[in-house]
């Protein structure tokens, strides 16, 4: 959620740190700010609510000199959105400052005694409360910073990643992580902070990730030194980042969604390079081949996920079933975390998360861990907290994604999910050969089949225009388009703020039907598969109440054509490979309506990219 970046060496901080929370600007955030320890000694804090660009009117004509500053990007946790609740936050005596991103969960109860104490509080935060404990404790017991820290942090509950800055201390940052990530990057005499690493790789390619309970000792001319919060010095595990610049720039697109959107043909070529053969006749995993008893002896797969991984984990589901004939339960991470489930030894938990850093995923994960169940990850971010934490995984592959709205994420997801079932399915002889050979052979062409979809954006954008009026939609699809038509109603709510609502096509006599009306879209995923005739009734129906209906069919259909008000064409591709070209035209929607509504498409407000908080 939050954005943290941080900078120490020989150059001007305060260029590095605005330019790193531009990079993390996809996050999601309201408020942003930066503490400087400028040429004559002084600390300074600035900050404003708003986006970054306000953040730096409000720094012209101030003294931004210092070879030393950290900066944040908040979103609101604690205190409504204000320059008042903004990160950095002073200590009481403004010696020190930090910046957070978590929860500190007994926030309440450490403010009420440090102001029995006499402590004074400037915010509505958890956050100041963390720094005013810090400084407490070090006047109160004498203690170097360093060690404060290691104390306040054994008080606190919740989560945090953090970075303090001391005013009588200069050369020195001190961070800090328990279940929310943090990258140090380390350069030729300068070191570098970031919540992800797109801030760093700009000057560096060599990163420390900070693992649970570990703190950066950060010194400028040192070293870089991580203890323990019991002060025990921890090994250095140097990693090497391999980002490209230009994937976190637009690249010439109006924006990262539509960018993120064009350029999932590559992306899911680069998701299966080196997985699936040349000659497209053979699905090979690692995971599978170091893993293979645990895997092929799975007594039952449970998925946890939130949000759009969710949806994935839904199609992985079915082709999983389908093709292992293993039972498959898909659960939202944060339900499962908290009521107790059955899962243990013989069970197979595959965790999806773009970021890796998921907060109610990662605690899944450890839940299922300590009961016996193997780990699998499905995760984009290399290093991640989950991909770390997990037994065995797959990257996806698909490069970093800036838009909050998941687009590449979700088919890359869908695609190493459908890898896992074919390689499963292969190993343990519950698929069919010709079918295997049919469904590997259909998965290498779907980059080809998305670019014929892609031909689509002009339709899709004319049609924005005219539903752009809507305030409600409904979303239809049924078996393997389901979660499609799931998906696609989430993308149109995360970034145009139009209600919809995503439901088996069958369900709709259910309840939803009395929502029909001529001012209500109707989206269906209406192509040639098994329920082809169902899902046609499901379309007659709507229009007997006059509900307006684009059908998403496949290419030459003319029966739909006649009934619905607008149709897109989609190429032929198998039943179970379809989420991943009926998806591409319901993000494309969702964008185009966006904009035609003015919207703020790549950080759509109240939304954070990665949800490291409860």
């Amino acid at each position: 959620m939050c954005g943290i970046v941080g900078y120490i060496g020989k150059k001007e901080a305060y260029p590095i740190l605005i330019k790193g929370l531009r990079r993390l600007e996809y996050r999601g955030y309201d408020s942003a700010g930066v503490a400087l320890i400028n040429d004559n000694g002084d600390l300074s804090v600035y900050k404003s609510k708003g986006k970054v660009d306000n953040l730096c009117e409000f720094c012209n004509n101030k003294d931004v000199s210092g070879t030393v500053g950290i900066a944040h990007t908040r979103w609101a946790t604690h205190g409504e959105p204000s320059s008042r609740n903004a990160h950095p936050h002073y200590s009481e005596s403004h010696n020190l400052v930090i910046i957070h991103n978590g929860i500190i969960e007994n926030y309440a109860e450490i403010k009420a005694k440090l102001s029995e104490n006499g402590v004074h509080f400037e915010s509505d935060t958890d956050t100041e409360v963390l720094i005013q404990l810090i400084e407490y404790i070090a006047n109160r017991k004498h203690l170097s910073l360093l060690e404060a820290v290691q104390v306040a942090l054994f008080q606190v509950i919740g989560a945090y990643a953090i970075a303090i800055l001391d005013k009588n201390n200069p050369d020195q940052i001190i961070a800090a992580r328990k279940q929310s990530p943090l990258v140090v990057g380390i350069g030729d005499d300068e070191f570098f902070l970031g919540s992800d690493a797109s801030p760093i790789v700009e000057y560096t390619d060599k990163v420390v990730y900070l693992e649970d309970g570990n703190i950066a000792v950060i010194r400028r001319d040192e070293e870089l030194k991580v203890v323990s919060l019991l002060n025990e010095e921890q090994e250095l595990h140097v990693k090497t980042v391999d980002i490209d610049l230009g994937q976190i720039e637009k690249g010439g697109y109006p924006h990262f969604m539509l960018k993120e959107i064009f350029e999932q043909p590559e992306c899911l070529t680069n998701c299966m390079r080196g997985r699936v053969n040349v000659e497209a006749d053979h699905v090979t995993l690692s995971a599978l081949i170091d893993y293979r008893r645990q895997l092929l002896n799975a007594k039952r797969v449970v998925i946890v996920a939130c949000g759009t991984s969710w949806h994935a984990g839904l199609i992985g589901k079915q082709i999983i079933e389908t093709l292992c004939r293993i039972p498959v339960e898909v659960e939202y991470a944060s339900e499962f975390r908290y009521r107790n489930p059955v899962v243990g030894k013989g069970d197979v938990v595959i965790a999806i998360s773009q970021s890796g850093e998921t907060a109610d995923t990662l605690a899944a994960v450890q839940l299922a861990k300590e009961r016996g169940a193997f780990i699998y990850g499905v995760c984009n971010a290399i290093g991640s907290s989950i991909a770390r934490a997990t037994d065995t995984g797959t990257y996806i592959h698909v490069g970093p994604e800036i838009g909050v709205a998941s687009t590449k994420a979700f088919t890359g997801q869908v695609t190493v999910l459908t890898m896992i079932a074919l390689a499963m399915g292969e190993a343990k002889g519950t698929v069919d050969r010709d079918e295997y050979l049919r469904i590997v052979k259909g998965l290498s062409e779907i980059p080809d089949k998305i670019r014929e979809v892609l031909k689509t954006n002009d339709k899709v954008a004319d049609l924005a225009r005219t539903f752009t009026y809507a305030h409600n939609f409904l979303y239809l699809g049924r078996g393997f388009s389901y979660p499609v038509a799931l998906e696609g109603a989430l993308k149109l709510k995360e970034i145009s703020y139009i209600h919809a609502e995503g439901y088996p096509a069958a369900e709709m006599k259910h309840g939803p039907i009395a929502l029909i009306d001529s001012d209500m879209p109707v989206v269906v995923i209406a192509t040639h598969n098994a329920m082809y005739e169902k899902v046609l009734s499901n379309i007659q129906e709507i229009k007997a109440r006059q509900g307006r209906v684009i059908a998403l069919v496949s290419k030459g259909d003319e029966t739909i054509a006649k009934i619905v008000d607008e149709t897109i064409e989609l190429p032929d591709v198998l039943e179970c490979l379809e989420p991943l070209v009926a998806t591409i035209p319901l993000q494309l929607l969702a964008y185009h309506v966006a904009v035609c509504k003015g919207k703020d498409v790549d950080q759509p407000r109240n939304l954070a990219k990665s949800v490291t908080v409860e």
